[in-house]
């Protein structure tokens, strides 16, 4: 008997395994998807510009990259004796303004440079709702905790997203035409907008999101969707699946949720280096009662013959 309903989830034709080249940008959840891809030592690059939540901004950052536009002093502004940009999170800010330019154009470059190499980017879309600098009439990833008098909150149209979405995939795709595209809703709930404005954003997300993966359908390269809203709202709809916040999933629902990806984006001949590189860091994170015996000694001499064993066959993993 079937206690619960499954979303059911069709296999990528473009699976990750570990010659893939992945970015990975967007809500925090991309964050979480990353330090797995971290944890099994996939090459992952993640939000080189922090967290951002909208479709708007996503789009704003891509830009700049694909079209090399660096920052310059009238991008920064100076608020609580830091440097801020509008346009990234507030983990970049600087209380130096050189830095921080040094900073963003630095990661421009890099990002332009595993845009042009990734074979998949995976996009994670946050939020329709967005505020706007009444100031300057523009669209802010961040409000760095400027006073919100300076701001105007709007709800993103789905038309707005469904043309931001397919910007975004037409800017990446000049950089780079073979990429693949996976794209998701995050799971994370933003009750602070209220509980049906919450629902009201994540539709208008599904309504431009798959919009544009329709006229996509028929193209070679792939524009994959992630259910991960889906398993998180219908597979896993009970309170001890979230953290004590009850609006971010916990570990074990994100474990869940990448079980689920794992199983249809990443290439079977991968699973058992993985399985390998799970064994590995779990080794390393083994404390010894007594790190001077001749057992952790032995343990320690396998330890070493099995890092040098997954080296020897990838050359990017590093422990």
């Amino acid at each position: 008997m079937q206690f619960r309903t499954q979303i059911p989830i069709s296999k990528t034709n473009n699976p990750i395994d570990y010659n893939s080249k992945v970015i990975s940008l967007g809500s925090c959840f991309a964050e979480n998807m990353a330090e797995k891809f971290d944890y099994f030592k996939f090459q992952n690059s993640t939000n080189p510009f922090g967290i951002i939540f909208n479709p708007v901004s996503i789009e704003k950052i891509i830009q700049r990259i694909v079209k090399e536009e660096f920052y310059t002093e009238k991008d920064v502004f100076f608020y609580n004796e830091r440097w801020h940009s509008y346009e990234v999170h507030s983990d970049l800010s600087n209380s130096d303004r050189q830095e921080l330019l040094e900073t963003l154009n630095k990661a421009i470059s890099e990002t332009y440079k595993h845009l042009k190499e990734a074979t998949h980017i995976i996009i994670t879309y946050g939020t329709s709702w967005i505020y706007r600098n009444i100031e300057s009439d523009e669209i802010v990833a961040n409000c760095h905790k400027v006073p919100q008098k300076q701001f105007s909150k709007e709800l993103l149209p789905v038309e707005v997203i469904q043309k931001s979405i397919q910007n975004t995939i037409d800017l990446i795709q000049v950089l780079n035409p073979n990429i693949n595209f996976i794209f998701t809703v995050s799971p994370v709930r933003h009750i602070k907008d209220g509980f049906a404005e919450n629902q009201l954003s994540k539709s208008h997300l599904f309504a431009g999101l798959h919009e544009v993966l329709k006229t996509h359908n028929s193209q070679l390269i792939t524009h994959n969707y992630f259910p991960s809203y889906e398993i998180m709202m219908d597979e896993l709809r009970d309170y001890r699946f979230y953290t004590e916040d009850m609006l971010h999933p916990n570990q074990v629902a994100i474990d869940y949720i990448w079980h689920k990806f794992s199983e249809n984006y990443i290439s079977e001949e991968s699973i058992s280096t993985m399985q390998e590189v799970s064994e590995i860091q779990k080794s390393l994170r083994h404390r010894s009662f007594n790190p001077d015996s001749e057992q952790h000694q032995k343990f320690l001499t396998k330890l070493q013959q099995k890092i040098s064993s997954i080296q020897e066959k990838w050359k990017h993993i590093k422990f």
